[in-house]
């Protein structure tokens, strides 16, 4: 698969990932470089990184130094390098009859992104696409969210979201933008077998250009006692939906 190639960055400008699980999963890609890392003695015990990671083993007060604070490190914490930017070409050139494609409108809270990777892992998702000006960086906050799955979903990130859009219905997408103005519920909505499932911000929702740009607007049957849902929260619901009607 071909990526825009990105040059290695400042020590500085480096994320740090904390928690094993998302440890242990940049440690299995074999296109994350994780530069070092520091473990606990027992932490240790679960992950052993290859002999060419330099490892700089510590008590668990001194590894919360190194990331933010309250942050559950669980002993392990590491540096790493970005993944290289992936090309929308090159994702649709994957694209398979039922795995539903995941496209975010300035969603930028990391931790509402890094749980959307999570529920896209958990039932196949084709991948993500946000706009890189509104979608927020690796880090290590996305990467705790996302329990790993940070390392496995395809994530494109283009300048023009538009634009995006229209090369994804290009490539046989059917677009739905969620919203919960629609008069028509995503289950009526769906239909054709590659789906595009369009996702605004909380509170702001989609904007009206990226709404112009979808085929159907659909919203999600949620009791009138509650006016919305977290858009991770929306965006597990309507994948699970675009997966049981493929």
């Amino acid at each position: 698969m071909r990526r825009k190639a990105r040059q290695q960055s400042k020590p500085e400008n480096r994320p740090r990932f904390w928690g094993r699980h998302a440890v242990a999963a940049a440690l299995d890609n074999p296109k994350r470089r994780v530069v070092r890392m520091w473990l606990t003695r027992e932490a240790a015990e679960f992950l052993v990184p290859p002999n060419e990671i330099p490892v700089t083993y510590a008590e668990a007060a001194d590894l919360a130094r190194l990331v933010p604070g309250d942050a559950p490190h669980q002993g392990a914490v590491a540096e790493v390098e970005r993944l290289e930017d992936m090309l929308l070409a090159d994702l649709l050139d994957q694209a398979e009859d039922g795995r539903p494609l995941l496209v975010l409108d300035q969603v930028t809270d990391p931790h509402n992104v890094g749980a959307i990777l999570r529920s896209a892992a958990a039932f196949d998702a084709l991948g993500i696409v946000t706009q890189d000006r509104h979608a927020p960086p690796e880090s290590g906050a996305l990467a705790k969210a996302a329990s790993g799955a940070l390392e496995i979903v395809p994530w494109v990130r283009v300048v023009n979201l538009a634009r995006a859009l229209e090369e994804i219905a290009e490539a046989g997408f059917w677009r739905i933008g969620l919203t919960g103005d629609a008069d028509t519920t995503l289950q009526e909505a769906l239909g054709p077998k590659r789906v595009a499932l369009v996702l605004g911000a909380e509170g702001e929702g989609m904007r009206q250009n990226t709404a112009a740009h979808c085929d159907a607007l659909a919203k999600l049957p949620i009791s009138g006692k509650m006016e919305s849902l977290n858009v991770s929260n929306a965006a597990a619901i309507a994948l699970y939906a675009a997966r049981a009607a493929a």
